[in-house]
């Protein structure tokens, strides 16, 4: 005969066991689960970002015009993948009242940095790389400085609608950012006046003036003459 006590303790020990192993099992599950999405996250392609900078320099070499645009490319998706940036293309447009002049065509020509002669108060541009696939990661952002180049042309004033374009390795599609570009017939003297000793012009598209009017907001144009001083 089983002593009642024995018997109520058997059952509480046995309802137990019973709950220590489906909670055991469900702990089992829920890690499982976890591990999984981990590793599909992990997996995933990066999710990649293209950023135009607020400042890009533009300059005439003999004939050949120069444009030099510092983007920054990044992923915000942590992933053991990296994304190849197999190429980088440069378009511009002109608009309006010069739609009908010579469309000029870019190319890569290669990466490079800038050096500050502080004395001097002169920021010049030296060649780093030739114009190759990059990588970019998480933990590893790119900022490249990229130099184009459209030989035998140079700039008529107005307005030009422009896009940089980073291509992809696979079947994932391009990075494309659209801007646009105005050029005044003083800033264009300047760029031809300067093209002998290869100087360097500053446009942005975040001038307290040009973004309040309707016309050039969002807008490259000439920081110098939107600061109301020449350079």
């Amino acid at each position: 005969m089983v002593d009642s006590d024995d018997a109520e303790t058997t059952s509480r020990r046995s309802r137990f066991d019973a709950v220590h192993k489906w909670a055991a099992t469900a702990a089992g599950v829920v890690a499982l689960a976890f591990s999984l999405y981990n590793f599909a996250e992990l997996q995933k392609k990066p999710e990649i970002d293209l950023a135009l900078p607020h400042l890009m320099r533009i300059g005439l070499v003999g004939k050949d015009t120069h444009f030099y645009l510092q983007p920054t490319v990044s992923t915000r998706v942590k992933t053991q993948d990296v994304e190849v940036i197999r190429d980088a293309r440069f378009q511009l447009t002109p608009i309006g009242s010069i739609s009908s002049s010579k469309r000029p065509v870019f190319y890569w020509k290669e990466v490079g940095t800038w050096n500050f002669d502080p004395a001097a108060e002169w920021i010049s541009y030296r060649w780093s790389g030739d114009p190759a696939p990059f990588l970019v990661s998480q933990e590893k952002p790119q900022q490249p400085i990229f130099l184009f180049q459209a030989d035998g042309w140079s700039f008529q004033p107005g307005r030009y609608e422009g896009s940089l374009q980073l291509n992809r390795s696979g079947n994932h599609s391009a990075l494309t950012k659209n801007f646009c570009l105005v050029i005044s017939k003083k800033a264009v003297d300047e760029i031809r006046g300067g093209a002998s000793r290869e100087d360097i012009f500053y446009w942005r598209n975040d001038m307290p003036k040009a973004m309040s009017s309707s016309e050039y907001s969002g807008c490259y144009v000439r920081e110098a003459e939107w600061r109301g001083q020449a350079e």
